[in-house]
């Protein structure tokens, strides 16, 4: 049987990931505009993300891609040839949506490692989903949560 992070792995060696220096480069790199693709739960989009993303839910993520679909999203289905750079919480959901989308024909797809944490620990700038920017210290309480006791591994306790 496969974890989750078993199926992360599986995908690693068939992803370009990049780290936030690498894509606050080509953010800031003239005539590149990365199409920035966040994979989180609206709820996570909507409390912080990179300006300029993007929100496609990992669930819909196959059909976005796709025309004829009401998930359909012109950008991605029309956008095999595009850079496109997928971010989550942590880099992990990224990867995976990365290789999936590699299967899928995308030519230009990269994963942002350590995702919208690690940007934030980069101190890149963040906004929640009214445009409004996310203060650093707002940011590093959101991500400083952790999960809850009933969420961990019963055998660990």
């Amino acid at each position: 049987m496969k974890r989750y992070n078993d199926l992360v792995a599986d995908c690693l060696p068939h992803v370009t990931e990049l780290f936030p220096w690498d894509l606050e480069e080509r953010l800031d790199e003239e005539g590149r505009n990365p199409l920035l693709l966040d994979v989180r739960e609206p709820y996570e989009f909507n409390t912080l993300h990179i300006p300029g993303s993007i929100n496609v839910p990992r669930g819909v993520l196959e059909t976005a891609c796709e025309w004829d679909f009401e998930e359909t999203v012109p950008a991605l289905a029309g956008g095999r040839e595009s850079e496109i750079v997928v971010i989550c919480r942590s880099g992990n959901r990224s990867v995976m949506a990365a290789f999936v989308m590699q299967l899928m024909g995308f030519k230009h797809v990269a994963s942002l490692k350590t995702g919208v944490k690690g940007w934030n620990d980069y101190e890149g700038a963040l906004q929640d989903g009214e445009g409004n920017a996310v203060d650093i210290d707002d940011a590093d309480a959101y991500f400083a949560k952790g999960i809850r006791e009933d969420q961990k591994n019963p055998d660990d306790r």
